[in-house]
């Protein structure tokens, strides 16, 4: 966990989920010790996974934590192998986002904007700025003050691996950036200070991911749209898949969402792709015929 902080500078999130798939793999273990491993543990972990209906998804970053895990105690010399050389990734299908339409967005500010008070202001500037910018929700709730210069059209946002990046922003979001200042200190106690722009009595001290969640589920149930549609991540879905089908360039926007690889940006390209197929199936004089 240390080499993970400090040679590859992973986020505080990507160290938990490692952490976690190690104590899964241990605890299924048992009492052995999980740096004696054998390529056969590893082999039976993983049908263990797939028998108790573990997705494939799942199954493979698990391996990959493993893989990490026993190359790095072959790297330093605490094991003369790697049992997880010889096991081969499980393949996965490559599902598409899940993506809500720009009327239902329409419809989350409308309702959002009819609730008054701090609450109200806050939930209408997390939704322009989610919408306007992409970002991951991590890096939503933990935005600091000092990123939203005031009047500025930009944000500057630290993302994954420490890297930084340049985010414009929309009228729309810069204006609600301003309204939710002026009742910004009504979610600090008397006196007190912070360097979030969405300050809370968290232990984080700011705005959880969990509390954006159910935020965006209660407003998403208050416009008559199901509630598992609607997620922070489903709102940086909806930002990628608009611009692409608004005519926004591949490379734009991947530099905007902050992937490190472009190819992670070109599963919204599919979207783009089932959305033009369907109109061309509705629509098209000879869809459907015998041509």
């Amino acid at each position: 966990m240390e080499m993970l902080f400090a040679e590859r500078g992973v986020a505080a999130n990507t160290a938990l989920a490692y952490r976690s798939d190690l104590s899964d793999f241990a605890g299924y273990l048992r009492r052995r010790d999980i740096a004696a491993a054998e390529t056969v543990d590893l082999r039976r972990y993983l049908t263990a996974l797939t028998a108790a209906g573990m997705s494939e998804k799942t199954s493979a970053r698990r391996l990959s934590t493993l893989r990490q895990f026993y190359r790095f105690m072959h790297a330093e010399g605490l094991r003369a192998d790697d049992p997880s050389a010889g096991i081969d990734m499980p393949k996965q299908g490559r599902s598409l986002p899940k993506v809500i339409s720009e009327s239902e967005i329409d419809l989350l500010l409308e309702m959002a904007r009819t609730e008054t008070g701090p609450q109200g202001r806050r939930l209408v500037c997390l939704l322009e700025i989610a919408y306007a910018s992409g970002l991951r929700v991590s890096e939503l709730v933990g935005l600091p003050l000092s990123a939203v210069a005031r009047g500025q059209s930009v944000l500057t946002v630290k993302g994954k691996g420490g890297k930084e990046r340049i985010v414009p922003l929309t009228r729309a979001a810069v204006a609600a950036i301003a309204d939710y200042r002026e009742q910004r200190a009504c979610f600090l106690n008397d006196g007190q200070e912070s360097p979030y722009l969405f300050p809370s009595k968290s232990t984080a001290g700011h705005l959880t991911r969990r509390r954006l969640g159910q935020l965006l589920k209660e407003l998403a149930a208050r416009c008559g749209m199901d509630p598992a549609k609607v997620s922070p991540h489903v709102l940086r879905h909806a930002f990628a898949s608009h611009l692409l089908d608004n005519g926004a360039d591949l490379r734009s926007v991947q530099e905007m969402l902050g992937h490190s690889d472009i190819s992670t940006t070109q599963i919204y390209t599919h979207v783009l792709g089932e959305r033009l197929r369907a109109i061309v199936e509705t629509h098209h004089p000879l869809a459907g015929g015998d041509a």
